[in-house]
Order: structure tokens, then C-alpha cells, then sequence
């Protein structure tokens, strides 16, 4: 559970830089502007996201193909910030530590 709970909250972080980011760019250009997921996985590793859809079309079997257009690529389409944000808000609320209750009837 503390594995998940650390990657969670490195997920956690990951979204405040990017919306930190997303802040100065904004303040410079004037206007709010979110950089996209798919614009950050281009900016990180252009190569892997080229090799992406067609390793998922060929490699999942039935829903390969539909998995990549309608689900993966509206996903891309979102803020960076929100996509990386909320699994990590989950894996930090999910993997959390529960506390004892005390009493005859733990």
C-alpha cells in the first residue's frame, strides 16, 4: 500500500508542476491555455506516442482499434494537469492508511 500511496503522490506533484507551468505560460500569453496530455507525452518522448496507436491497434486483440480512437485519443485531448491529477488523487485516497477502531468489537 505505501508503494501506491508514493507513486500517488508522485502523480500528485507531477500535476502541480504541469499546472504551475500552465500558469506562467498563461501569464505570458495573455490568455488561460492548458497544455493537453498528448502535447505532454510529445514534448517527453515524441517517438513512444508515434509508436503508440499502432502497437495498441495490432497488439490488443478485438478492442485494439477502438481502444485507440475513441477512448485513447479523446483522453490525449484533456489537461495534462487533470489526466496525471485525479489517478493520483485516487492512489493517494485509495492506498491511504485506515485508522484502528478501538473497542470489545474491533
Amino acid at each position: 500500500m505505501i508503494i501506491l500511496r508514493i507513486f500517488g503522490w508522485i502523480l500528485v506533484i507531477a500535476a502541480v508542476v504541469i499546472f504551475a507551468r500552465d500558469i506562467m505560460a498563461s501569464l505570458d500569453a495573455g490568455a488561460m491555455s492548458l497544455m493537453a496530455a498528448g502535447g505532454l507525452w510529445f514534448r517527453l518522448h515524441q517517438t513512444s506516442l508515434q509508436v503508440a496507436e499502432p502497437a495498441i491497434a495490432r497488439h490488443i486483440p478485438v478492442i485494439g482499434p477502438w481502444l485507440w480512437h475513441p477512448v485513447i485519443s479523446t483522453i490525449l485531448t484533456w489537461p495534462a494537469t487533470a489526466v496525471i491529477g485525479v489517478p493520483g488523487i485516487l492512489l493517494v485516497r485509495l492506498a491511504r492508511r485506515r485508522t484502528r477502531k478501538e473497542g470489545m468489537f474491533r
